[in-house]
């Protein structure tokens, strides 16, 4: 068969950074969110049903009183404290309140004060009133059967049922009822005093409405409707209507309301649904709700969506604010929770209380190199683009904690050979680490991986007593140890001492490396678990073949990364005879083994942009650079539905301009599509609130499921109908989910936790900062 993918004939270049391909960044709506419960003043955590008078105070009907808010302070309504709140409804600045206390009766409030009470004893005991509206008249939704009544005419009049149990009312500016109920959606005309059946089609498409459990009126007059079959919209021009093929998260509905011009808000018992006309936004678990079941939503005229749930309310609201901003806001967390040791390894942190910040507990990772070098890789671009000496300060702090990991292994009793980087350090001064792992190493090396090293000490001490340094350094490692330090060297080193350190720290590595073939060699004189990229075994030992790849790309990125550092022609010499004699390049055309978007290790694709970056950057070679960029481009195209900021500027940063020929002709390796477009939106939808609330997008019903035909050999098939992407062909969006790191699965369906985690943000500072220096982002 013949491969478009074949022997290179000619490269041509016009340049890696397209002045054309840029956004400006302006200020955009950062979406927040605020929690009130009884701790708060509410007089009870369930919250029945919500209302925002037009000039913004909020009013909440509770299973214990009604409570106001100011914007200050709640207060209770004294006269309902106590007593059962069921319903709201709202006549301007007049707020109508159904309360059984004991015996139901409607409250006319204004002004914290209530102005007028009707008793509804008439109406049966049994029957019980699902919805309130107000236009001249009180519209009493009861079951089957609406009512309406006046401050004159106070005992409720009875208008024809409209069909079934109904859900939701709504009420135009003409007087037209419409109901949600359960044989349908209802229209009557205050002229004929009729019921009529709605029946919305949208060309082919056409819906005998049944269960129809929302209804409300936008601000421009539009009706919508939510049931399980769907969302419709009613204009002049006809219906449109939403299911989950056209965008639509989720169908189990509980309510509707309007919310700013052009927006219309959705309650449903797993979260909350907001939609602008273009996108729809899937608001559930802790980080946007205090229960997923929604009871009532009302919003403000500046856009504040107030949710009622039966553990309190959620404010979710929006304020100006640009991505310069979200970086500071970003800087200062990290500055605040996440630096550890006077190295300041940056990483998550633990909290005692989910979602509380208050008392934080900082530990090691197995990655601390990694986290904290693509932080220091982004503190590099800032300093690039901004010329910040804070950035500046920042970059050389991670460059020194890179080298220190370095340092802190050798002249100790158990000290490897020299160059080679620990993965982290603990102080000695806590619980000796050591303790409990051996037996843990073994259990690992029986059960789970065959080539899991079992060896102590794992944790040697260093050579002054005072730390603990962690072994077994991994690919993981060395990937963002080059990325950063090519980077520190190209745009923060500014003394010569400061670049004879990055030389001497990069050519201590790489040395070791060579000298041990290909290897990283640990204090017991073997290889580490996972740092091989030596010939014999990524060309011809079986159990290596799937690292194949990526361990080829690695090592000819470490160096050309060296090579250009340290000006020694040796480690080209070295890359050639890899190439030449070994087909590392060959190895890395096809950058790892997948079956197609949203399969393989996702934590490789990290690992290989950075190393794309640098090994392109670095590569003098026109020929051979573009043979670099053509897999650089196969592998982003399987990384597009991810909508990552990260991978697609730093493919556009290396491949644009770049051109790449074959016996076919020549091609063009330009990032294509939305690349920039969805960089940057992942950048404004990143959410502040980093708590590793639990996401769970399993039940939504716009997604395509992966195929368990997907899973490898080793991999359980069952796991990929867990996973999956939007039918627009992206991933969930970034606010609709929780990661760490740009190594997540982004087709994973339920993400996060308890809230106990806090991640920090240099998972948005890298991509930002990034962007911003090589002019995607202004």
């Amino acid at each position: 068969m013949r491969s478009r993918l074949s022997l290179l004939l000619v490269f041509v270049i016009t340049g890696v950074q397209p002045l054309e391909n840029n956004l400006f960044a302006a200020a955009f709506m950062q979406e927040k969110r605020t929690f009130f419960t009884t701790l708060d003043g509410l007089p009870a955590a369930e919250v029945r049903d919500v209302l925002v008078t037009p000039d913004g105070t909020v009013y909440a009907a509770t299973a214990q009183g009604l409570a106001w808010y100011d914007g200050k302070a709640w207060r209770t309504l004294e006269s309902t404290r106590s007593r059962s709140v069921l319903r709201l409804a709202g006549d301007g600045d007049r707020v109508i309140a159904l309360v059984d206390e004991p015996g139901r009766s409607l409250l006319f409030i204004a002004r914290g004060q209530v102005q007028n009470r009707i008793s509804l004893n008439s109406l049966p005991a049994d029957v019980a009133i699902v919805s309130l509206a107000c236009h001249k008249q009180v519209y009493l939704a009861a079951e089957e059967t609406i009512y309406t009544l006046t401050l004159t005419k106070k005992k409720p009049q009875l208008l024809a049922r409209p069909g079934g149990a109904i859900r939701q009312i709504a009420v135009d500016s003409l007087g037209s009822i419409y109901a949600a109920a359960e044989k349908g959606l209802f229209r009557y005309s205050a002229t004929t005093r009729t019921w009529n059946a709605l029946s919305p089609q949208q060309g082919k498409k056409s819906w005998a409405l049944h269960d129809v459990r929302g209804v409300t009126l936008d601000r421009s007059g539009r009706l919508w409707f939510a049931s399980p079959q769907g969302v419709g919209c009613k204009t002049a021009e006809g219906w449109s209507l939403y299911t989950g093929h056209e965008g639509l998260p989720f169908d189990d509905f509980t309510t509707a309301a309007a919310g700013e011009p052009g927006v219309v808000w959705f309650g449903t018992t797993m979260g909350a649904i907001r939609f602008d006309g273009k996108t729809w936004e899937y608001r559930q678990g802790l980080r946007w709700l205090p229960d997923d079941l929604v009871n009532s939503i009302a919003v403000s005229r500046t856009g504040d969506a107030w949710l009622a749930t039966n553990r309190g309310l959620s404010r979710i609201y929006r304020e100006p604010m640009t991505l310069a901003q979200k970086a500071a806001w970003f800087e200062a967390e990290i500055d605040r929770y996440h630096r550890r040791t006077p190295y300041e390894f940056v990483l998550e942190v633990a909290v005692k209380n989910p979602g509380d910040k208050s008392e934080f507990y900082q530990s090691d990772s197995d990655n601390d190199g990694l986290w904290t070098s693509m932080y220091g890789a982004g503190e590099c671009f800032a300093y690039a683009a901004t010329r910040d000496p804070l950035a500046k300060r920042r970059a050389d702090k991670a460059f020194q904690a890179m080298r220190f990991l370095g340092q802190v292994t050798q002249g100790g009793t158990h000290s490897p050979p020299a160059g080679f980087v620990c993965r982290t350090v603990l102080p000695t001064s806590g619980p000796d680490p050591n303790i409990g792992r051996l037996e843990d190493d073994r259990r690992n090396q029986a059960g789970r991986d065959k080539f899991w090293k079992v060896f102590e000490p794992r944790w040697p001490v260093s050579a002054d007593g005072k730390w603990y340094w962690k072994t077994d350094t991994s690919s993981d490692e060395l990937d963002g140890h080059y990325f950063l330090y090519g980077l520190y060297y190209d745009l923060v080193a500014e003394t010569e001492t400061e670049k004879r350190q990055v030389q001497e720290q990069v050519r201590g590595l790489t040395d070791h490396l060579i000298k041990h073939g290909c290897k990283l060699v640990d204090h017991d004189g073997r290889p580490t678990r996972w740092g091989r990229y030596d010939p014999a075994e990524i060309n011809f030992d079986p159990r290596w073949f799937i690292e194949r790849g990526l361990n080829s790309l690695s090592m000819l990125s470490y160096l050309a990364t060296t090579a250009h550092i340290t000006g020694d022609a040796k480690y080209r010499t070295v890359a050639d005879s890899l190439i030449n004699r070994h087909g590392y390049l060959q190895n890395m055309m096809n950058m790892k083994v997948q079956r197609g978007i949203g399969t393989g290790n996702q934590s490789d694709d990290e690992m290989a942009f950075m190393c794309y970056y640098n090994l392109i950057k670095y590569e003098p070679d026109p020929l051979r650079r573009s043979q670099y960029a053509a897999s650089f481009w196969l592998t982003w195209r399987l990384e597009v539905p991810e909508m990552n900021p990260l991978f697609n500027f730093l493919m556009a940063a290396s491949c644009n301009g770049v051109r790449y020929t074959d016996q076919w002709g020549t091609h063009a390796l330009d990032a294509t599509g939305e690349w920039l477009e969805d960089g940057v939106e992942t950048l404004k939808r990143f959410p502040l609130d980093r708590f590793d609330w639990r996401h769970d997008n399993s039940r939504r019903i716009d997604l395509v499921r992966l195929s368990e035909l997907s899973a490898c050999f080793d991999e359980d098939p069952e796991s990929f109908t867990r996973q999956g992407y939007r039918v627009n062909g992206k991933v969930i969006p970034v606010d609709e989910c929780h990661f760490n790191h740009w190594n997540r699965n982004p087709f994973e369906l339920v993400t996060g936790g308890s809230g106990r985690g806090l991640a920090d943000g240099a998972v948005f500072l890298l991509p930002y900062y990034l962007g911003l220096y090589h002019g995607f982002i202004k």
